[in-house]
């Protein structure tokens, strides 16, 4: 069947290759000049099963208000007239208890753990070059207190098969060697030695370039702009640059989803929380970062791609408004030199912000739409890079008609 892909980020472009290893003509439009230009471009790198717990905790509301006065709160809250925020906002503290905080994280984790299976399996088919590092990543504390609450938190995914190791400061820095002179200020961490990170800009770029190979088209510069209907099926999509025909159509926008499935009559939960990063070249610097970790009192995550290190921080409720201020970066670049004071030309640092698509619950949104021949992949949130691969998959299974591998609770249209 021929199929068109809605979207070029990481969702859009692993739903793509997907479709081709199904045997289908697959069409791909991106209303940017290439692939994984907006959410996929400046995330943290992490494909981090070991830390997909859900946003929406008990302790969530209380961050959330703490930020209207205090502006290093890892959680930001920024009331504005937008109605679709007060709304998003009202599901998200529903969430936030602790029985639907704990369904919500192992609902994640099970598509977190597929998602890395479905990765591995693409890689060794493809040998895409990504600035991989597959030597787990590092969530450590501050002080010992912080580090038992963790190790009880840790529990729920422990339980769900999820392998994790208690590191006292001594196997911290044997670990992390750079973190040496910042050791006095770690108490401990938690490592999870199957989590690993990489560029997910690279990899989706060259994961475009495999799906071109093999026959996919991938047109650029071309944004969605409405659709035609033909009784309970979509007919065509209007784009800036003509209509395109297919047989099935794939969702995969992200941020724009909600927006455009509106005028589809489909109400999609999904809302942009904001993130910022830095991205810094290395240089001739000794002690860079070795392997992916996060602070877990600042939530602060730092990886090493090649020769350049990224720093990622934040999350605010602020609608559709990616602007910054370079006062905006001043707290994660304060920890990152703090932790790694010989680890990169923090100078030459290069800021971006960019909109994680959120449902309240974390999980995505993929399956059949209200129309019989569109399907939605969208909504990962902060862990697209990591829930991709599972997300796409489980697209490509629904609509060739097979059972997915792992149950959908809580990830088709709700």
């Amino acid at each position: 069947m021929r199929a068109l892909v809605m979207g070029g980020g990481v969702v859009g472009v692993t739903t793509a290759y997907q479709l081709v290893q199904d045997g289908h003509e697959v069409v791909l439009v991106e209303r940017r000049e290439g692939a994984a230009l907006e959410t996929s471009w400046g995330n943290a790198g992490m494909i981090a099963p070991g830390h997909s717990f859900a946003w929406s905790s008990p302790q969530a509301p209380k961050i959330l208000l703490k930020s209207l006065f205090a502006k290093d709160q890892a959680l930001r809250f920024r009331p504005s007239a937008d109605p679709r925020l007060w709304a998003w906002s009202f599901l998200f503290l529903r969430q936030c208890t602790e029985e639907r905080a704990r369904i919500n994280t192992l609902r994640k984790h099970r598509l977190c753990v597929y998602s890395q299976k479905i990765l591995h399996e693409t890689i060794a088919r493809d040998a895409l070059q990504f600035d991989r590092n597959s030597r787990g990543i590092l969530y450590f504390h501050r002080s010992q207190e912080a580090l038992e609450r963790a190790i009880e938190h840790m529990r729920i995914l422990a339980d769900d098969g999820q392998d994790i190791r208690v590191l006292d400061r001594a196997q911290v820095v044997d670990l992390e060697p750079s973190l040496a002179s910042a050791q006095e200020k770690i108490a401990g961490g938690i490592f999870c030695p199957t989590d690993e990170t990489g560029d997910c800009h690279k990899f989706t770029s060259a994961l475009a370039a495999a799906c071109e190979r093999r026959g996919a088209e991938f047109r650029y510069d071309t944004a969605v702009l409405g659709f035609e209907l033909e009784g309970d099926r979509l007919a065509k999509v209007r784009t800036s640059r003509g209509d395109v025909e297919a047989d099935i159509y794939v969702m995969c926008l992200g941020n724009e989803s909600p927006i455009l499935a509106r005028q589809l009559g489909q109400k999609l939960p999904i809302y942009p929380i904001k993130g910022y990063s830095l991205t810094i070249p290395v240089g001739n610097h000794r002690q860079p970062p070795t392997i992916g970790s996060v602070d877990e009192a600042s939530l602060v995550a730092i990886s090493r791609f090649g020769d350049r290190m990224r720093v990622t921080a934040t999350a605010e409720f602020a609608g559709y408004d990616t602007r910054h201020a370079e006062r905006d970066f001043d707290f994660m670049l304060g920890v990152a030199r703090d932790l790694y004071p010989d680890g990169a030309d923090y100078e030459r640092a290069q800021h971006w912000a960019g909109l994680r698509p959120m449902t309240p619950e974390g999980t995505p949104i993929i399956g059949r739409s209200r129309y019989r021949n569109l399907y939605l992949n969208t909504g990962q949130g902060h862990m697209g890079w990591t829930m991709s691969h599972g997300s796409a998959r489980i697209a490509a299974d629904l609509i060739a008609g097979r059972t997915p591998a792992i149950p959908l609770d809580g990830m088709t249209v709700r």
